[in-house]
């Protein structure tokens, strides 16, 4: 017996951006706008620029996990709303949005969020299947080398001076706009790296899921719900997660993203924490 495909149209704004993105896409703007002319406190504004900065770039991994999925065959994804941009409707937000901001508020990695529900019954292709994992952290790639651009064109250049009060300063044009600028791109840096890892549940894993064996599969599987965990304690508990940063700092200096700048931004965004 066979079973044809339950959503057969597609709502007519299945594509119209949520208000709930617009909205944030609006404190990005805003706040990168108050960060350049430095408006008010500052370190604030910082803080409002990365973070609505990296939820624009989840809702947009999550968003071209969706879209593959669309036109690969799946056309329940434009039914449940992900098409949309919208974080609210993602399958689990807590894991998707609110697990990763804190991460990158406290630890100033880009750490993969949950995903987006690609109902696989209506893909029919191997490839088509890795393409759509695929998709979310190749859209990391594109950002890290959109926020490269103006470093590579020279711009962003920050030096850090001490003043005779022993105070530590800035030096350079809008310095606090090119280190938060810097510590958003070190993030898609990281983002991009975490989530290419072939760790079952992470969309590395899932990448190679459609090639494995059908045993190796479900072994896959039994471990897909603690990917995430393992990942966490190799990068908080052991020196594997100092390796990673290094790495990513590495990486960020080939593209002229310079680490003082990284560094200063990540810090400039905990404005709790004063100095």
């Amino acid at each position: 017996m066979t079973y044809e495909p339950v959503y057969t149209r597609t709502p007519r704004n299945a594509f119209v951006p949520s208000p709930v993105f617009v909205g944030i896409v609006a404190v990005f703007v805003v706040s990168g706008v108050m960060t350049w002319t430095h408006f008010g406190n500052v370190r604030v504004d910082v803080f409002l620029f990365i973070v609505t900065g990296w939820l624009v770039s989840l809702c947009l991994h999550e968003y071209a996990h969706a879209v593959v999925g669309f036109f690969a065959g799946d056309r329940s994804v434009a039914d449940r709303g992900y098409l949309r941009l919208n974080p609210l409707k993602y399958t689990n937000p807590l894991l998707s949005i609110v697990l990763p901001v804190v991460v990158v508020v406290l630890g100033g990695i880009g750490l993969p969020g949950g995903a987006v529900w690609i109902d696989h019954q209506y893909i029919n292709h191997r490839a088509k299947h890795s393409l759509i994992s695929a998709a979310g952290p190749l859209t990391n790639v594109i950002l890290a080398l959109a926020v490269a651009v103006p470093f590579l064109a020279g711009f962003g250049g920050v030096e850090l001076y001490r003043t005779p009060t022993g105070e530590v300063g800035l030096s350079g044009a809008h310095p606090e706009f090119w280190c938060a600028l810097a510590a958003l791109g070190f993030l898609q840096i990281t983002a991009s790296a975490l989530n290419f890892l072939p760790i079952p549940g992470l969309d590395g894993g899932s990448i190679l899921l459609p090639w494995m064996s059908p045993a190796y599969q479900r072994a896959w599987g039994l471990f897909a719900p603690y990917g995430f965990i393992m990942l966490f304690l190799i990068l908080w508990q052991t020196k594997i997660g100092i390796w990673f940063t290094d790495a990513m700092f590495w990486i960020a200096d080939r593209l002229h993203i310079d680490d003082i700048a990284i560094q200063v931004g990540l810090e400039l965004m905990r404005f709790w924490k004063g100095g």
